[in-house]
């Protein structure tokens, strides 16, 4: 694409959006229209691939902050849109290129000594791209030989989606994606969470003249697990225990994600809520291995036979536990 396109082509239009649209508004708008003209969707329409081709010129432009302010200081420097013209024969409201550098540098580009002293004369070796070319350093910010050329354009990112099982989120695995027409593997790593986006580097769409490809956007949608949940690189889970056995003390076996069984120390006198950790056994990834931590919770039975309710009873009267709700108000009035 030469400077000359970037005058002519207007880019906002092409995708719909207002010049001051931000990168959601851009993103939002390229999708919309990506997924409307493309090849795919419209087998053998050329109106419809010449449309897709100049979306992608656009959104290549505009997602780009260093290409954007290039372009939007070009077209604001044509006017518009318009070509640089000379003014044949000086005439009036027809300004030449070196009226517009006048009017951006205050004159000292095009009188010398005011509104009122000679015309500089320019000896121009180039044409208009080659000027604008020594102006941006010989290329749009280096990304070619000069500013005629064409311009190297990172291809566009794109966004997929992966639904993994939870155990396969917390070990890792493999998964196989269809994107644009392409099957491709992508390795996914031990410990994504629900929601959380992997970035493939070069797996999106092609760059054009010699531009980096663009970048594959995984979001993992992780499901549940009827016992372990995620919190970080911890398990967590909910351990139920008897009232006597979290009165008392005991020794459970609890199951870990591995499939194995571990011992877990119940001290005497456990309320529910505590939770007891369970070292090494959590989500194991490349810099560190997370634990397992039980959160106790202290099971009350829902029918007594009479003896056990008289049990209950007795055993109510001996302890001494005194009222177990006596601050309760006083804290909750602070």
């Amino acid at each position: 694409m030469t400077g000359q396109d970037w005058i002519e082509k207007d880019f906002y239009a092409a995708l719909g959006v207002p010049k001051d649209a931000d990168e959601a508004a851009l993103k939002k708008a390229y999708r919309k229209l990506a997924r409307q003209y493309h090849p795919d969707q419209n087998p053998g329409d050329a109106a419809a691939e010449a449309k897709f081709k100049e979306i992608g010129e656009a959104y290549a432009v505009l997602s780009d902050p260093e290409q954007r302010q290039q372009y939007d200081a070009l077209r604001s420097m044509a006017g518009g849109g318009a070509r640089f013209a000379g003014a044949p024969g000086g005439g009036a409201g027809q300004a030449g290129f070196e009226d517009v550098f006048s009017s951006m540098f205050g004159g000292g580009a095009g009188r010398a000594g005011g509104p009122g002293g000679p015309r500089v004369q320019y000896q121009q070796t180039g044409g208009f791209e080659d000027i604008l070319g020594s102006m941006f350093g010989g290329g749009m910010g280096g990304r070619s030989a000069g500013f005629g050329g064409p311009q190297r354009q990172k291809g566009a990112d794109v966004e997929t989606r992966a639904t993994l099982p939870f155990r396969a989120a917390v070990e890792g695995t493999t998964v196989e994606l269809t994107v644009d027409g392409r099957t491709m593997t992508a390795r996914i790593p031990a410990g994504v969470h629900d929601g959380q986006k992997i970035r493939l580097r070069g797996k999106g769409r092609p760059g054009m003249n010699g531009g980096p490809d663009g970048d594959l956007l995984i979001a993992v949608h992780v499901e549940t697990h009827p016992v372990y949940t995620m919190d970080g690189v911890n398990l967590r889970m909910t351990l139920p225990v008897t009232f006597a056995e979290a009165a008392l003390g005991t020794t459970v076996e609890v199951p870990t994600l591995s499939g194995e069984t571990v011992r877990l120390k119940v001290a005497a006198g456990t309320p529910s809520g505590r939770v007891l950790r369970v070292k090494g056994r959590g989500v194991a990834t490349k810099k560190r291995t997370g634990d397992l931590l039980a959160t106790i919770q202290v099971v009350v039975p829902q029918k007594l036979s009479r003896s056990a309710k008289k049990a209950l009873e007795e055993f109510a009267a001996e302890v001494d536990t005194g009222d177990v709700r006596a601050e309760l108000a006083a804290k909750a009035a602070q």
